[in-house]
């Protein structure tokens, strides 16, 4: 019999770093991933999970403990939102570089100013060049499922990257939903034990991190980069073989209703929900509309983005961050590039959803799919953005 709880997401995804057996824990309290790490410093006081929980004091030291910790060889989690994760950017890069495996949830907020507790990507966009992997959460079961995903393939030989598990903030951190837990032995089979491939250690004198002079700087940041984009095929075989191991298989790029439709939605996290009951009403009208999900944003899924995309003659990509001075969002920026690179002839779109934790609903993608049957161009001419904001008072 299945283990089916209704469960706030967030503890779901505490209880999931249970499952994995994580054995060091490092994270700084920041709504809205607050309850991630409170929920994680009960189990190990109660000693429902063996672990290192350390207490630190910001979130640059919560990412910097995390460090020795992982290069000490241990299995290391950290988790955070918004200001929090910008607190550690510099951090971030040496994480990668060191090519330790730490697994993040960053339960996505709003950046100040104006302060916000509600969700948007902006967050993680600031990021997104750090060299992690990043993951986008759909719903709950995400959340638990690809925390067991990434630590598996985190730790593997052919990648030893850091990853970023993104869920949404309130709009899926907070909600209550049923979610299946596997059992302990079949997620012990799934992830055995992690073997680091070195370890800092007093009796083994090791040097990490050293100075880069010019003659190795470029190859050493080469390597990195190649290792990050090898690790594509690593997550999806590891997908693969969880959905062998527990009857739910995952995609690194999936598509909802993409068959018939020539105009295709193409958006990350907790939205595509929303998208997906749009869509559904949009054939029930006798309009076919689809959606690609886009699961995996770092490294950037060019291959399949390609076959999913091929053939549409409309494209709608949906950002929920705001471009920072640039033409388009983040992910119509990387779209576009993709789509002219690779000679997919479709019209493009970009609009800019939820910023700062404001809803979208169904009827307003409804809406955005109806404007975009009506543009003959990808880009404005003579326009100082390219981009539409959607439900913006003016």
């Amino acid at each position: 019999m299945k283990n089916v709880k209704g469960i706030e997401v967030s503890i779901a995804l505490a209880e999931s770093v249970r499952l994995c057996r994580f054995e060091a824990i490092s994270a700084y309290p920041i709504t809205p991933q607050t309850h991630i790490v409170e929920h994680l410093s009960e189990l190990v006081a109660d000693g429902d999970l063996e672990a290192e929980f350390i207490t630190i004091e910001s979130e640059h030291s919560a990412i910097s403990s995390c460090i020795g910790a992982s290069a000490a060889g241990a299995r290391t989690f950290t988790s955070t939102s918004s200001q929090g994760l910008a607190l550690m950017h510099e951090i971030l890069f040496i994480a990668s570089a060191l090519r330790l495996p730490i697994v993040m949830a960053v339960v996505n907020r709003a950046l100040s100013a104006p302060l916000s507790i509600w969700n948007d990507h902006g967050d993680v966009m600031a990021e997104r060049d750090t060299g992690w992997i990043q993951l986008f959460c759909e719903n709950g079961q995400e959340a638990v499922d690809f925390m067991i995903i990434a630590t598996r393939f985190a730790e593997d030989r052919r990648v030893l990257l850091p990853v970023m598990v993104c869920l949404d903030g309130f709009i899926l951190s907070h909600v209550v939903e049923p979610v299946v837990f596997p059992a302990q032995e079949p997620v012990d089979a799934f992830l055995p034990s992690y073997e680091p491939l070195y370890t800092l250690h007093p009796d083994r004198p090791l040097t990490m991190g050293a100075f880069g002079m010019p003659e190795i700087y470029a190859e050493a940041r080469y390597a990195q980069e190649n290792a990050l984009i090898d690790s594509r095929e690593v997550i999806k075989e590891v997908m693969r073989d969880f959905g062998n191991k527990f009857g739910r298989e995952y995609r690194i790029v999936e598509c909802y209703n993409c068959e018939k439709a020539d105009t295709v939605f193409v958006a990350m996290g907790s939205m595509n929900e929303n998208i997906m009951t749009a869509v559904d009403e949009l054939k029930s009208q006798g309009k076919e509309a689809g959606l690609v999900k886009l699961r995996l944003f770092r490294p950037f899924p060019s291959d399949e983005l390609v076959e999913a995309l091929t053939g549409k003659k409309r494209i709608i990509v949906i950002d929920r961050a705001m471009p920072a001075g640039a033409m388009n969002g983040p992910v119509f920026s990387e779209i576009s590039s993709l789509a002219n690179i690779r000679g997919i002839d479709a019209v493009l779109s970009n609009y800019l959803v939820g910023i700062g934790g404001r809803d979208v609903k169904p009827e307003e993608f409804i809406d955005i799919y109806r404007e975009a049957l009506a543009q003959t161009s990808s880009f404005v001419k003579d326009a100082k953005t390219n981009y539409r904001m959607v439900g913006v008072r003016e």
